[in-house]
């Protein structure tokens, strides 16, 4: 009994945060309409997860203060979001067009450069705290996408789990964001619960 007690509490707490991820992607979506408030709107949505899972209270009023002070640190970050985009649109926009050389090869890379730079900014966004900078935290994002091939993995496959399902129906961007964040966020914590046992057994 004791066992399918504990089944049934350990089905509830991840039901629980199941619904508080959905959420969640509600409040990036809202957040991050703007675009240049993408990052801002990720490592909010990041911290208000991180909280949930420490038992920690968190809710719309702390999400918008986090938002808040992360829009302050973050707007260089905002619009180079919005150059990389940018810079996306264009190159798809010139593989579009028939009779470019190696297109097929072009695109696979487009798609792959782009996913690792969303790798970097959900890592960045998801080790976040107030009075961070932002150009230390895309640094060490960056030395984490090459040292943890494992999580990175993980996120690529959940951005283009996204994608597809922004393709299928745009909708799905509510709910698959808060999913992405919740990835995010675990990831990072998978990464520094192995440091820390790689430290207790050197």
């Amino acid at each position: 009994m004791a066992s399918v007690a504990g089944r049934r509490q350990g089905f509830g707490e991840g039901f629980a945060l199941l619904a508080e991820c959905l959420l969640t992607g509600a409040w990036l979506v809202l957040a991050a309409l703007p675009v240049v408030t993408l990052p801002a709107a990720l490592a909010a949505s990041a911290r208000h997860v991180a909280a949930y899972v420490d038992g920690e209270s968190s809710g719309w009023i702390g999400f918008w203060a986090d938002f808040r002070v992360a829009w302050r640190e973050s707007w260089r970050a905002g619009l180079a979001v919005i150059g990389a985009g940018a810079l996306l649109g264009l190159n798809l926009a010139v593989l579009a067009q028939e009779g470019v050389p190696g297109r097929p090869g072009f695109a696979l890379a487009t798609f792959a450069v782009a996913g690792l730079a969303v790798t970097v900014l959900l890592r960045a966004a998801a080790a976040w705290a107030p009075g961070s900078r932002w150009r230390s935290l895309f640094a060490a994002a960056m030395e984490e996408t090459r040292g943890d091939l494992s999580g990175t993995g993980i996120l690529l496959g959940g951005v283009a789990v996204l994608a597809a399902c922004v393709w299928a129906l745009w909708l799905l961007v509510v709910p698959m964001g808060g999913c992405l964040i919740g990835a995010a966020v675990a990831v990072r914590r998978r990464r520094i619960a192995r440091e820390e046992e790689a430290l207790r057994e050197a």
